[in-house]
């Protein structure tokens, strides 16, 4: 019996899309220079502290500019003291597929899905925010076969807590180049975790994009630590002092090259109540406070911002609000990065 699938159209190749879309030398030059200088972090070569912020998803590009150009006037404040990393979230995850799955497949959220035009808007979004912000941002890597219509953009990725694992996510993780921020999954197993970060720190052959292909391994893959959810449907946060040093343990046993961790305070650690991620954030500078090893190991957190508090339905038209997950507001935002730099 034949595949009941339609085929739609046949998508450009992103070497296609790169060339018809290119960017310019400054923004190579910025990539290289911010790429080294995360590695320099990850690596504890540098003490600069990453913050990985912004929206829950990237949903409507003169919002998200808007977000980051006030973002970029921050990091100038704090630049000796943490290194920003906007998340630009461009395509989401959906527990039950239905739902909007982020600018890739819409990019207008009201509107039906097509996913060339969603392609050409998530690249000429994030090229956007290089070439105006000097910014070079996270995305999340939910089809690690679409990774490369952005490749020569991205600074970061996160393998989120139902791809991580998946063997195609820790295999692509092993090749990219960039900083692969594997998150624990949503039942909270912290060995699965530590074998994706396992996985993607190896060399790996595999096939990819209709080629064989063949990685190095990636250094720089490392944890993100999101808390879980319990059999009952309970939030369990997994950011605490004593989570921090079972996760240095779980490194120190696996000799896993540069032991890091990234705190979400988000998602399950929040139980999606936004405005924890305040507290959250300062518990956890306080247990990097107490603790070297803990210092060592927490290189920065996730924090997920916009530019109202809240979040809305599609379609309630609140300007830099989000319509997935609640976000922390500009105003608190901003007092909470400053904060940040005095807590490093």
């Amino acid at each position: 019996m034949e595949m009941n699938m339609e085929f739609v159209r046949k998508l450009p190749i992103p070497q296609e899309i790169k060339k018809e879309f290119p960017v310019e030398d400054r923004i190579r030059t910025i990539k290289q220079e911010r790429d080294r200088a995360i590695a320099d972090i990850l690596t504890g070569k540098s003490d600069q502290f990453l913050l990985i912020i912004g929206p829950c998803s990237a949903d409507n590009e003169t919002a998200v500019l808007d977000y980051m150009h006030r973002l970029a006037r921050v990091q100038e404040k704090v630049k000796d003291r943490i290194f920003i990393i906007p998340r630009v979230y461009t395509n989401k995850p959906r527990t039950l597929g239905k739902g909007y799955k982020g600018m890739l497949h819409q990019p207008d959220p009201e509107k039906e899905e097509d996913m060339l035009a969603g392609i050409i808007a998530i690249r000429e979004m994030h090229t956007r925010i290089v070439r105006e912000t000097g910014f070079t941002c996270a995305d999340e890597m939910l089809y690690p076969e679409n990774h490369r219509y952005l490749s020569d953009l991205l600074s970061y990725v996160a393998v989120g807590a139902r791809s991580v694992e998946d063997q195609q996510h820790r295999l692509v993780a092993s090749g990219i180049g960039i900083p692969a921020g594997m998150k624990n999954p949503t039942s909270g197993d912290i060995d699965v975790m530590m074998n994706s970060i396992t996985a993607a720190q190896s060399p790996q052959t595999f096939v990819y994009r209709g080629w064989e292909v063949r990685t190095q391994g990636n250094p720089l893959a490392h944890a993100i630590l999101r808390g879980h959810v319990s059999k009952s449907g309970r939030s369990i946060p997994n950011y605490h002092y004593e989570d921090l040093q079972n996760l240095i343990r779980e490194y120190e046993e696996r000799g896993l090259e540069n032991p890091a961790a990234i705190i979400d305070t988000n998602h399950s650690n929040s139980g999606k109540k936004y405005l924890e991620q305040i507290r959250i954030a300062e518990d956890v500078m306080h247990s990097r406070s107490v603790s070297p090893a803990i210092r060592n190991l927490v290189k920065g957190l996730m924090i997920e911002s916009y530019i109202e508090d809240g979040n809305q339905k599609i379609g309630d038209g609140v300007y830099g609000k989000s319509i997935t997950d609640p976000c922390l507001g500009w105003e608190k935002s901003e007092k909470l990065i400053l904060e940040l730099a005095d807590l490093v």
